[in-house]
């Protein structure tokens, strides 16, 4: 396993980071002890999740994922070695079991991270992550981009206050945040150098063959300020390995039971995936190593959040770091991004 530094005085972080957002819905607490045990055995230490998992978010699993994070460490007796992470969730109509409509007010972000301590039974969050903005702007494949008032909005120096004060009374140790634009980014950096305010170590956003729209605007910043990307729906939602191509429906699949789920189906996205899964059948290699070994190898990549039902899967994605793309590979992919550049953004 290799291991690369969370921003300039962040934790080091596993490349394979393991994505948590099945557990307590798709799969049981021994499922998730099986795949723990699993992944921490091949070197992987960032695990990755969220007050509202598992997804999709219903009031009867929420916390769930967490709470079954949280058996697993008090059985295992420590954390001393791994870097846990969590989300505080982020502003929302549609969740009003959390705190009666989630907000990122300090009352509101204190309140979500004590009950994450309490479910994962443990004194400090390694990596406490803001899930979404408060502000109205593009995330979760929002296209366009509209003017919308911020007016009860709270701001974003609010926000990192709220968290400055948890790391400093020892709740957390580091700051992230997630499915943020350049603009939101820039804002936690400015605000964390003029007002003397812990720095954000991580965005965790999406990335993959079919969304790779960090590279524009966002993956700058990972050089000029190492503040680095925590990938996540590296295999946009199982869609890279083929298993839903050609109308396939598996029945264990997420996009046959969770319908909801479109974000990567829609006719471009098949037609770049059909491109990559023939990509790397021609080179005798797996889609699924494929497209996360490229993902592996961008230098603005910190660690690459893997999920996964099953243990065979679960093997598979852990074993692309073994694997370096050989340059007609790499030649491939650019040929077919130039085609099809973000069909799913």
């Amino acid at each position: 396993m290799e291991y690369r530094q969370l921003g300039p005085n962040g934790p080091q972080v596993s490349l394979i980071g393991l994505g948590t957002m099945t557990w307590g819905e798709q799969n049981t607490v021994e499922d998730a002890f099986a795949q723990l045990d699993m992944a921490t055995d091949y070197g992987v230490t960032l695990i990755d999740a969220a007050e509202m998992y598992p997804v999709p978010p219903r009031a009867e699993t929420q916390g769930r994922t967490e709470e079954y994070l949280g058996r697993w460490l008090k059985q295992r007796g420590r954390h001393d070695d791994l870097v846990i992470a969590t989300k505080v969730t982020g502003r929302s109509d549609g969740f009003p079991w959390i705190r009666s409509g989630p907000r990122l007010d300090a009352d509101s972000i204190v309140s979500a991270c004590e009950s994450s301590l309490n479910r994962l039974g443990i004194d400090c969050i390694d990596l406490y992550q803001v899930h979404w903005p408060e502000r109205q702007t593009n995330f979760f494949g929002k296209l366009g981009y509209t003017e919308a008032p911020d007016d009860d909005a709270i701001a974003i120096e609010t926000t990192l206050r709220a968290l400055d004060r948890l790391r400093r009374a020892g709740k957390i140790r580091h700051i992230g945040i997630s499915n943020e634009t350049p603009w939101g980014l820039a804002e936690y950096l400015q605000l964390a150098a003029t007002e003397n305010l812990a720095g954000v170590v991580s965005v965790q956003n999406p990335y993959n063959l079919l969304n790779r729209s960090y590279e524009v605007g966002m993956a700058e910043f990972a050089h000029r300020s190492g503040v680095g990307l925590l990938a996540y729906s590296p295999l946009a939602f199982g869609v890279l390995s083929g298993k839903y191509l050609n109308g396939a429906k598996p029945a264990d699949g997420r996009l046959t039971l969770f319908q909801r789920f479109s974000r990567y189906t829609n006719p471009q996205a098949q037609t770049a995936t059909e491109k990559y899964v023939a990509l790397a059948r021609q080179y005798d290699l797996s889609p699924v190593q494929m497209a996360l070994a490229f993902i592996n190898a961008q230098p603005f990549v910190r660690s690459n959040l893997i999920g996964a039902t099953r243990l065979d899967q679960l093997k598979e994605n852990l074993e692309s770091v073994e694997i370096s793309l050989p340059d007609e590979v790499l030649d491939g992919i650019s040929q077919i991004h130039r085609e099809h550049s973000n069909p799913a953004p």
